[in-house]
């Protein structure tokens, strides 16, 4: 048997003997054990199921409290959040803005929405997130700094915004990234979709970010089936944020006035509902999700030419997607590993496609990006859902 044939069967036998004996084993599935039914059986008895209602207020006030921002509001996806967080961050059509190339689409379209243009740029393998130093040489060579702002000398325009992402929950190095920002008259606004429940030095993420985005889609760690939410310590950005999010109507008993071009964003009372009953049994979900993590690292380790991905040290991740990283000479092996595993009812996925590769986004400006390449080449997500958790936590 070759070595590329042993690290797929190494891999595929790891993986059976820890995820349950069951015909399908998702890569990640929501769990339902406390609150939910009542809460939102309440808003069906009371009818209070759209936009209004005591469980949107509630929500935003829950996630307030636990990611300790001063502000959280609920919107209807993490996209929409994120969307919503730059255009008040001040970008602007024709604005570049600076984000991984390894993260879901929706951290470029958001961008796109604007009409501003996606900058591309490496991570470092340690985290699977931004690169500070990587990017910070890259924008010595490239960039102009003005009285107006920071200026790319290649294409003209102006960078505006950095938008780091949390992969699979994993904590990017968010000091670094600040002082950048700061040297560069950047503005730092998060995607923190993945994160919710990760602490990066002792702090909730989206507090680093003038504005951040978080996503309580029915695969994240807590979900609302569908939703998202923008975070702030800005009294005034979270005012512009509510404003835009609910169509820029202005306050009124019965007139409809409306001062800008808005959004309608808002969080249904049904969905809050949902996301209220998961809030409070998030500190459940990470013990259960953190000690699947752990299994799996000790199932790898020590095994030659495959490691699962494990937080750094200044990171505290909700490990919302547990991943195994191959070893470049395992490279190939990937889509093995991937083809079996599923055709035997265990969910496995690659990374994302690198954004720069899609065929919307493959002239936007960049860095070499040959770690994401490489990363994404080689990366496979495992089931991670806080239910295979039970026997473990």
């Amino acid at each position: 048997m070759s070595k590329q044939s042993d690290i797929t069967s190494i891999v595929v036998t790891k993986l059976k003997e820890i995820v349950p004996n069951q015909d399908f084993v998702a890569l990640h599935e929501p769990l339902f054990r406390g609150n939910e039914w009542s809460y939102v059986k309440e808003c069906l008895d009371t009818s209070w199921v759209s936009s209004v209602g005591k469980y949107v207020d509630l929500f935003e006030r829950k996630l307030a409290e636990y990611t300790g921002t001063d502000y959280a509001i609920a919107v209807s996806n993490g996209t929409a959040a994120l969307h919503a967080a730059l255009i008040v961050a001040g970008v602007e059509a024709g604005d570049e803005v600076i984000m991984p190339t390894l993260s879901f689409v929706a951290t470029a379209n958001a961008a796109a929405y604007i009409g501003a243009v996606p900058h591309f740029a490496d991570i470092e393998e340690s985290t699977l997130g931004l690169d500070a130093n990587k990017l910070d040489e890259h924008l010595a060579r490239i960039t102009e700094i003005r009285s107006d702002g920071c200026y790319n000398k290649n294409t003209g325009y102006r960078i505006k915004a950095v938008v780091p992402m949390h992969t699979f929950g994993h904590p990017v190095d968010l000091d670094p990234l600040v002082e950048i920002c700061k040297h560069y008259k950047l503005v730092l606004v998060e995607d923190a979709a993945e994160s919710m429940g990760s602490f990066y030095k002792g702090r909730h993420t989206g507090n680093w970010g003038l504005l951040s985005a978080v996503s309580f889609n029915g695969n994240k760690i807590v979900t609302t089936g569908g939703g998202g939410a923008i975070l702030t310590n800005d009294a005034s950005l979270a005012k512009q944020v509510k404003h835009l999010t609910t169509t820029a109507k202005v306050p009124h008993k019965w007139e409809f006035v409306h001062d800008r071009i808005g959004f309608n964003y808002r969080m249904p009372n049904l969905n809050a509902a949902l996301g209220c009953a998961q809030l409070e049994q998030l500190p459940d979900f990470i013990e259960k999700k953190r000690a699947v993590a752990q299994v799996y690292q000790q199932a790898f380790a020590g095994i030659e030419g495959v490691v699962c991905f494990k937080e750094t040290g200044f990171a505290q991740s909700n490990y919302w997607l547990n991943a195994l990283l191959l070893h470049e000479s395992h490279a190939s092996c990937r889509d093995d590993i991937l083809g079996q595993t599923n055709s035997q009812g265990i969910m496995t996925r690659p990374a994302w496609n690198p954004l720069h590769t899609l065929d919307m986004f493959v002239n936007c400006p960049s860095m070499d990006l040959s770690m994401a390449v490489s990363v994404c080449n080689r990366l496979i997500n495992i089931p991670s859902s806080a239910c295979l958790g039970d026997e473990y936590a």
